[in-house]
């Protein structure tokens, strides 16, 4: 049995036996299980200085301009930001979106809707446990390397697909838009308030 130290924690490594080809195997190995470590509250605010809102009676999540007076009503923008402990860092740090409408809670997912990936807020609690993928799971990152206030919000269940806002008529709606490695799109841009 030895313990190995990387980065600031220490993991137990406890090899068992040496298979054929010197295959080295181990028992007890930390699952990669996502545990909810800390909530922050926020609202999330675009490229424009939009707040995003949440109107779960008409299935909509977009980015409007609100008033001091609204903002402090709060309904449907202020967020809950779950972040998860992970063994993956380099992905990015996992969260997971909820937010308070009246008295119910609701939180973001992603759901594949004829062919497309759709954002969408559910009634219910985010879990403190995720076994597994999950389409409520987002990767936290740096917008650039440097705006550090800045961030986008990375799919965790397709590389590449980030949270951004698409014109739809007066409507800047939330979606799911891919992005191509070098680029930068300012629709994904966001900051936590």
């Amino acid at each position: 049995m030895r313990t190995v130290k990387m980065s600031a924690e220490e993991i137990l490594v406890c090899a068992v036996e040496l298979g054929k080809n010197f295959c080295l195997y181990f028992d007890e190995l930390e699952c990669d299980a996502l545990c909810k470590e800390r909530t922050l509250h926020r609202v999330l605010r675009n490229v424009n200085s939009q707040l995003l809102v949440v109107r779960p009676d008409l299935n909509v999540a977009a980015f409007e301009d609100v008033t001091d007076q609204e903002m402090q009503s709060g309904k449907g923008m202020h967020f809950s930001i779950h972040c998860y402990k992970t063994t993956t860092p380099l992905a990015g740090l996992p969260v997971a979106f909820s937010v308070q409408v009246e008295d119910k809670s609701y939180y973001m997912c992603c759901e594949r809707e004829c062919g497309e990936m759709i954002v969408r807020f559910k009634e219910g609690e985010v879990p403190k446990e995720i076994p597994g993928e999950s389409n409520i799971i987002f990767f936290k990152k740096t917008f650039t390397s440097c705006s550090s206030k800045a961030f986008k919000f990375e799919y965790s269940m397709e590389k590449g697909m980030f949270l951004a806002f698409e014109e739809e008529g007066c409507l800047r709606k939330l979606i799911l838009k891919k992005l191509s490695k070098d680029e930068v799109d300012e629709t994904m841009k966001m900051s936590l308030c």
